[in-house]
């Protein structure tokens, strides 16, 4: 792993929303699958929050699901992996 932090949310509400590193493009492999959906992920506590289809709280925040087990963030545009 590089330079990414334990947790990482992609709400700009959240104190651990990172607009530049999300920028760079994070993705998650959780439990060994890459996933598209994730809202929000920490390492430390091996969990991650998915967004459930298109379906929006009364604040218009997606709806999330919050799932146990090994997660990986990588950058998805790594120079190191292109070489």
């Amino acid at each position: 792993m590089s330079d990414l932090p334990d947790r990482l949310s992609t709400n700009p509400d959240s104190p651990y929303y990172d607009a530049a590193l999300l920028e760079r493009g994070v993705g998650v492999r959780f439990k060994g699958v890459d996933k598209q959906n994730v809202d929000e992920y920490c390492v430390s506590e091996g969990w991650v929050r998915l967004a459930v289809g298109k379906a929006v709280d009364r604040k218009g925040n997606a709806m999330t699901v919050k799932l146990q087990g090994a997660v990986e963030p990588y950058l998805r545009n790594d120079p190191a992996e292109e070489s």
